[in-house]
């Protein structure tokens, strides 16, 4: 082998190498592409509306030791809703504002209120002999 098909030879293998690393800069960014896409897809949007009940998720609690402790703190009454998802929400024991992120929150339910139900009220079955 010639030193001039050398040459020729490791300019076509550098080519290639360039080649190649090309491609996996565009395999990575088709991958992102497609993560950014399925996770967008995954979240769920939440809307609060003013004058509604929400629980407060406490991110701060993890210094106290204490697996059964819940780290939802409420219930607060949503005052504002601001555009790209930040909530303003107001104690309804101390009466203090807070404007916290809206993926901090879910919705308060106070129970389940029956209204218009009838009982009826069984007794034992009578047996004749």
């Amino acid at each position: 082998m010639s030193l001039d098909e050398a040459g020729l030879h490791r300019k076509l293998q550098l080519q290639e190498l360039e080649e190649i690393r090309l491609d996996s800069y565009e395999n990575a960014a088709l991958y992102k592409e497609k993560t950014k896409a399925w996770h967008d897809k995954m979240i769920s949007r939440r809307s609060f509306e003013v004058g509604k009940k929400v629980l407060v998720y406490q991110s701060r609690l993890h210094l106290f030791l204490g697996k059964l402790k819940s780290r939802w703190v409420g219930p607060f009454v949503v005052t504002k809703v601001f555009p790209h998802g930040a909530v303003e929400i107001q104690s309804l024991e101390l009466g203090k504002f807070l404007k916290v992120n809206g993926q901090r929150l879910k919705l308060y339910y106070d129970g389940f209120q029956i209204e218009g139900f009838e009982s009826i009220l069984l007794s034992e079955p009578i047996y004749e002999d």
